[in-house]
């Protein structure tokens, strides 16, 4: 008897040690104990909401809007900066890039999940999916000193191990202006962390467990050992629920609402009111909430597992945004290559296409390289183009699907990522 109650009690915890936890209360907690932390928070909350009004009366923050770039930096610890680790290094660095191709995916509603909603829909009457038109983009130019990357730096990725953020700190100035993504091991059972509403200026951080991050990859996963992200949390969609609270969303679960929508539970009236989490994966449509309303399980700000989430609402997309205005001033733009030249001296034709385009110059460059990631974060295309004399290059995907595709032009070190539809 006593074996079967131990055998139990383990079951028991097995289970529960697979629920989606989030430390982003706790660290609200932290920040409003702190009277400067607490200023500042309430002082960009109320900016926010003047944001927020203004874009609803002026319908700006529909798709039509400019695509927003968002400078990012991913830290390891300090047990992957030894130089007999440079296979980790190697791994980490394409988990880092898969994670964020993921982010592009989940934020602009490229994911091939989101399929899902033709039979959910029916569900939710009163909700949609949004698509943010947002651009992460792992910074390349003009890191700082003393980070182990150089400066000036041209072509470096913002990819540190074990240079910063060693004594779990969720702030650091030194990386002010960046989109922090620490990966750290979390002893204390939660899978991430964020605050509500991030503001890169002290160089806050969204802080995600090593067991939870990127998304499996091809091939040996020995590679990237004690890295490698475990079902049901291997996705990537971890660290797109942590960035919602960074882009100012709450947990969907938060409250029923009560007379305003606006002012109570999650502050988004497309998203149907909840009280309760929910972590499994049952059929959508089909878990009632104390609320009495039909719960959005597959929204990315409820606890369910990575494969049963695929959406924001337009109403979460719209405070996202408006967020996203506010501190953008606070992003150090200068690390990203958006040099005028390669801007405007590239253009991608037709787009829609399908499948086959060109990409087309103005005037002659010697020397870049084209990559193509498709809206599961796989590389599809990569191709160096040296001494290269064409105004035109042709560009093929093989086996081309329909969808959304993210073209990234380099060229004597800046980098210009552009979407493109095949149909």
């Amino acid at each position: 008897m006593k074996i079967k109650l131990i055998l139990a009690f383990f079951i028991f915890k097995l289970g529960f040690a697979q629920h989606r936890t989030c430390g982003m209360e706790q660290q609200m907690q932290r920040i409003m104990a702190d009277p400067q932390l607490k200023e500042q928070y309430l002082d960009l909350q109320q900016q926010f909401e003047n944001e927020l009004q203004r874009l609803s009366n002026s319908n700006e923050s529909k798709s039509t809007a400019a695509t927003i770039r968002i400078p990012v930096a991913v830290h390891y610890p300090s047990v992957v900066a030894s130089a007999t680790n440079a296979s980790l290094r190697s791994c980490l660095i394409l988990l880092a890039q898969k994670q964020v191709a993921i982010l592009n995916a989940d934020y602009n509603a490229t994911n091939s999940d989101l399929s899902n909603w033709v039979n959910d829909q029916d569900f939710y009457p009163d909700t949609n999916y949004g698509n943010m038109n947002v651009v992460f983009e792992i910074a390349t130019l003009n890191h700082p000193t003393g980070t182990g990357l150089g400066f000036p730096t041209n072509g470096n990725p913002a990819i540190t191990f074990g240079t910063d953020f060693l004594s779990n700190a969720d702030t650091d100035s030194t990386w002010a202006g960046y989109c922090n993504l620490v990966v750290r091991n979390l002893t204390s059972g939660i899978l991430g962390y964020s605050p509500l509403g991030g503001s890169p200026s002290s160089g806050m951080t969204v802080v995600i467990d090593n067991n939870s991050f990127s998304t499996s990859l091809s091939g040996s996963p020995s590679a990237c050992l004690g890295y490698v992200p475990s079902p049901p949390f291997n996705l990537g969609r971890t660290l797109t629920h942590e960035l919602g609270h960074f882009f100012n969303l709450d947990h969907t679960f938060k409250a029923c609402d009560g007379s305003n929508c606006a002012t109570s539970g999650d502050k988004v009236c497309d998203t149907p009111s909840a009280d309760t989490p929910y972590y499994n994966c049952d059929p959508s449509g089909s878990v009632s909430t104390n609320c009495g309303t039909t719960q959005l399980t597959m929204n990315y700000m409820d606890y369910v597992e990575d494969s049963c989430m695929y959406m924001f609402t337009q109403g979460q997309v719209n405070r996202m945004t408006a967020w996203s205005n506010i501190i953008g001033s606070q992003l150090n733009m200068n690390t990203l290559a958006n040099n005028e030249f390669i801007n405007t001296n590239f253009s991608i034709v037709p787009n829609p296409s399908k499948g086959i385009f060109s990409i087309q110059l103005k005037e002659q460059i010697g020397n870049y390289s084209v990559s193509i990631i498709d809206s599961l974060g796989r590389e599809i295309y990569n191709m160096d183009f040296n001494q290269n004399s064409d105004l035109i290059q042709s560009i093929q995907i093989d086996n081309a699907l329909s969808g959304l595709y993210f073209v990234t032009i380099k060229s004597n070190g800046a980098t210009l990522t552009k979407k493109i539809l095949v149909k």
